[in-house]
């Protein structure tokens, strides 16, 4: 345990460390966009995305799983609960850092091998699974895909990617997320304000585009507007 919470203390300040926990152990789903009587926004949603990604891994441990969210507590606790490792990266913090709201930026070659060189820097072929959450679609068309061609390459051969992107509507911002596991197949979802919206459309088509060097893609579309996404390796 002392091992552990060390490693944990360095997810909380941003490490890319993994964690190990014991086998797993099972989950109930909470009811529908239920909202706990806390300071922040919370709703809990279930999630198809989230249930096909880990049912991929069903009777497996050991796997090697990086979140794109940073390290919640919730979510180092659920994954190393199923006997993963559990890496971690504050995405969305570099991308920031990085490019802050300069859209013209984010077509910029140097700029972009930064950006992948501070928050991707990861062997080939070294993920069985990646968490990228909602963290892909704040970028412009040039950064995106090479963020995809990125996360291609650090994911093993028959690895899962799951992504979440909101409805194909145009808007000038988008809400930003945490998203926290509750079980299998349940999300708890915080709102942390808002940022401009990419240029980019995110349809059916354009994220079969987007992922067309994956094995195969599957979206799921849920009654708040958002589609999840999940690609195969």
């Amino acid at each position: 345990m002392g091992l552990l919470s060390e490693r944990l203390k360095g997810f909380l300040r941003g490490s890319r460390s993994a964690a190990e926990g014991p086998p797993a152990h099972g989950g109930s789903a909470l009811p529908f966009f239920s909202r706990p009587d806390r300071g922040e926004v919370l709703e809990t949603r279930l999630s198809r995305g989230l249930d096909q990604f880990f049912g991929s891994f069903r009777d497996q441990t050991g796997l090697s799983i990086l979140d794109l969210g940073g390290a919640h507590q919730e979510n180092v606790n659920f994954i190393t609960s199923l006997g993963h490792k559990f890496y971690s990266e504050d995405f969305l913090r570099i991308f920031r850092e990085t490019f802050g709201e300069d859209i013209a930026d984010q077509s910029n070659p140097g700029r972009i091998d930064y950006f992948l060189r501070r928050s991707l820097e990861y062997q080939d072929e070294q993920f069985d699974g990646v968490l990228a959450w909602d963290a892909l679609e704040y970028m412009e068309p040039a950064l995106l895909a090479a963020t995809a061609g990125r996360l291609l390459r650090i994911l093993k051969p028959k690895g899962y990617l799951l992504a979440i992107f909101h409805s194909a509507e145009r808007k000038q911002t988008v809400p930003c997320y945490s998203f926290r596991i509750q079980d299998l197949r349940t999300l708890q979802v915080s709102r942390q304000g808002e940022r401009n919206a990419s240029q980019q459309l995110f349809n059916n088509r354009s994220l079969e585009k987007l992922f067309q060097k994956f094995e195969s893609v599957k979206f799921f579309l849920a009654r708040d507007s958002l589609r999840e996404v999940i690609a195969r390796k």
